[in-house]
């Protein structure tokens, strides 16, 4: 019977992935001495002023339903936070508030891709986004990544080369989960001219954007090249840069003649953001959120010095020091099994790590550690793997 109401689903429903990622986390569920590095978020809680800005959004009654396309002064908000950013001015019409930079992704997806269609990938890549390629009938297709001594790198004429008549969208990813990979600006200069020449849309996903550790402050971005009419979306998130992962809210930024279109795909999911998250949102854009951004990406960069430290020596360990985000992806030699090897791990030492292969083939080999987290843990979690290797 359970077999066959399976079958009665969809077919691109009933093949949606589970997690790599959750299969060791439950794996390690009520362990004492665990050192949980395998999610993608910091340790810190939502700063007290966000939920501050919650609560009292409570307390005065702001609990109906209200904007599709989010509070008017949390969208000027965050117009003047990308003004901040990039140095330009924004029009708040082109920002839209979603229930979290997922929901950002499926709305992109679910606008421009349907059966048949393709997206590319540069892989390795954060999995939600090939799933809800495929949960929309279409198909990702995988552009993987070369690791050298270089690093991590992108081969723009196969980015090229992928590109057939069912090719709707570019995905990418910069700084990307979880490489750390940043495109510069002559690759983004180079996607950017692939797809206005094939027609194609890029789904910019830009949620570490701040996490970088190169001069300027910020990565680059297609914010500093494309013009406001370009077929780009941006998905973003309050929850890496706040502390807010979470809450559940994010946006999108697009070209503004797309706004009754995305309100509608809002409607027909969630019908919009609950106001007093909005309120959230709105202080999290404020100075005091300027000055927990400045806190958190200083915090992670000395997580990162912290982790690559400490296993640089290790026996067979290959890695390149990431440019941003907050994620350190790395390889030993003796191990190719990353998932092997994450079970072994977190069963035997206690240290949650992410599988590579949870980030699709070009990823296996390879360990996910986020390093956005308390420096001791960081410290504990590079000894107990040294320690395992030893054994």
């Amino acid at each position: 019977m359970t077999q066959s109401l399976l079958n009665a689903l969809r077919a691109a429903a009933r093949q949606a992935p589970e997690s790599g990622i959750v299969e060791v986390v439950n794996a390690a569920r009520g362990r004492a001495d665990l050192i949980p590095l395998w999610v993608g978020e910091g340790d810190l809680p939502t700063p007290e002023f966000i939920c501050e800005a919650a609560a009292g959004a409570l307390k005065a009654g702001e609990t109906f339903y209200t904007y599709q396309r989010g509070l008017p002064d949390l969208r000027q908000a965050l117009a003047d936070y990308h003004a901040r950013v990039y140095e330009r001015p924004f029009d708040a019409e082109r920002f839209f508030v979603t229930g979290s930079g997922m929901q950002s992704i499926q709305i992109a997806v679910q606008m421009i891709v349907g059966a048949g269609d393709e997206v590319l990938v540069p892989t390795p890549a954060w999995p939600n986004i090939a799933a809800a390629v495929g949960i929309s009938g279409g198909t990702p297709v995988s552009v993987p990544m070369h690791f050298g001594t270089l690093g991590w790198t992108l081969d723009l004429d196969l980015l090229a080369a992928s590109v057939t008549p069912h090719t709707r969208a570019i995905f990418l990813n910069s700084p990307s989960n979880p490489t750390g990979w940043v495109a510069d600006h002559s690759t983004l200069s180079a996607i950017l001219a692939l797809a206005r020449k094939h027609g194609l849309w890029i789904i910019s996903d830009e949620v570490y954007g701040r996490f970088y550790y190169g001069e300027g402050g910020r990565a680059p971005s297609l914010h500093d090249i494309a013009d406001d009419s370009d077929r780009i979306l941006y998905v973003n998130t309050f929850s890496k840069n706040w502390a807010m992962t979470g809450w559940r809210i994010g946006w999108m930024s697009a070209p503004a003649e797309l706004g009754q279109v995305i309100e509608n795909m809002v409607q027909y999911s969630t019908s919009g953001v609950a106001a007093f998250m909005q309120r959230a949102a709105l202080a999290a854009l404020s100075p005091q959120g300027d000055a927990f951004v400045a806190a958190q990406i200083a915090r992670a960069e000395a997580g990162r010095k912290i982790i690559c430290d400490a296993i640089s020596g290790l026996p067979g360990c290959r890695f390149a020091e990431p440019e941003g985000a907050f994620y350190l992806f790395f390889g030993l030699d003796a191990h190719p099994d990353s998932r092997r090897l994450a079970m072994d791990l977190v069963r035997e030492t206690g240290l949650g790590l992410a599988p590579g292969s949870a980030f699709g083939a070009a990823g296996e080999g390879f360990l996910r550690l986020c390093y956005a987290r308390r420096p001791d843990h960081l410290a504990e979690g590079a000894l107990r793997l040294s320690r395992w290797l030893a054994d």
